[in-house]
């Protein structure tokens, strides 16, 4: 075969050859052996391949997907994605390592590692934040995998304003402040995980006004179906990074009515939700004098949170966090 031109085009050449998925080195093997480009220009032609994988994925290109393995990503082209066996890809996505808790070794970060990233990013937005921890409710409704949110958070109207005070006694103005439920998860790498994380933040949200799925590592090829699910169920979709700051809402949520029937039921069956609530009805209705002690005492019931960009990078570091990872 003739050598082509352009090293984008070897690549396309090469997994149209294969009708499968790919590492970066298997790509690479297939245009040597098959002469599809020339390495001249002196570049390491392991890194130019991959380099060139990642702005495939980067810029967004509909012909080229990848999906995350335990030890890299592996490539294909979109038209094949019928063809092939996601079960037999995604050799890590069935850990569920926010349920279990002696998993966690030198090579895997657990999906509460992620909370602190999220309080930092919700902190920063201006909201106050609590982890809901499933495992210390009560009764038989702690079985519920689905009723609890991740994370809970609220953001006042105006808490610093001059009229703040007066706003937040009002406690029957619907914009007075607003709460949101927000599920978690570390990888969502195919079609069934993102369903599946998505109708998990639709169940544990429908109380809220705002209900979000974050995710840190996201397969770049479910970006039209994240989109979808969101303007047919209103579940808003959160980037989250390692550099919380750098997050980003891909989604935004659409707002509902408060359930307070169901507040009340996560009240009585997780006292730590039911204390959070207690707080943000404190903040609501606390004299003139007391507010700024009311809500530092919310502040602090809320979610650690880290501000310093070396203080993060270490935290990542010391979990295994990738600190410099391309998703969506």
């Amino acid at each position: 075969m003739s050598k082509i031109v352009t090293l984008k085009e070897a690549i396309l050449i090469a997994l149209e050859q294969e009708e499968k998925v790919l590492t970066y080195m298997e790509v690479l093997k297939v245009i040597m052996k098959n002469s599809l480009y020339d390495f001249k220009d002196g570049r390491t032609p392991k890194a130019t391949v991959s380099a060139q994988l990642g702005t495939f994925i980067r810029k967004n290109d509909s012909r080229v997907k990848r999906i995350k393995k335990k030890n890299g990503y592996v490539y294909y082209l979109a038209k094949f994605e019928s063809n092939i066996d996601m079960s037999d890809i995604s050799d890590e996505a069935e850990l569920n390592l926010g349920e279990k808790k002696n998993i966690k070794n030198g090579n895997v970060y657990q999906e509460r590692d992620l909370h602190i990233l999220l309080s930092s990013y919700l902190n920063n937005e201006g909201v106050f934040s609590k982890t809901i921890y499933h495992e210390k409710s009560n009764g038989k409704d702690k079985q519920q995998k689905w009723v609890h949110p991740d994370v809970v958070g609220v953001k006042f109207s105006d808490i610093n304003e001059k009229n703040a005070k007066a706003l937040l006694r009002v406690t029957n103005q619907s914009n007075a402040y607003k709460i949101t439920s927000y599920e978690i998860k570390r990888t969502i790498n195919n079609d069934y995980e993102l369903k599946e994380g998505y109708f998990q933040a639709v169940s544990n949200s429908s109380w809220a006004n705002y209900g979000y799925l974050v995710a840190f590592e996201v397969n770049s090829s479910l970006i039209n179906e994240i989109e979808r699910l969101n303007q047919s169920f209103g579940i808003g979709f959160i980037e989250l990074k390692a550099n919380p700051f750098e997050s980003q809402v891909l989604f935004p949520s659409k707002h509902h009515d408060i359930d307070f029937k169901t507040i009340e039921k996560l009240c009585r069956i997780n006292e730590e939700f039911n204390q959070f609530i207690h707080k943000i009805e404190k903040t609501l209705t606390a004299p003139e004098g007391y507010l700024s002690a009311i809500v530092s005492e919310l502040k602090n019931y809320s979610d650690t949170v880290m501000v310093n960009d070396s203080e993060i990078e270490q935290y990542c570091h010391d979990r295994n966090i990738p600190y410099n990872l391309d998703t969506l």
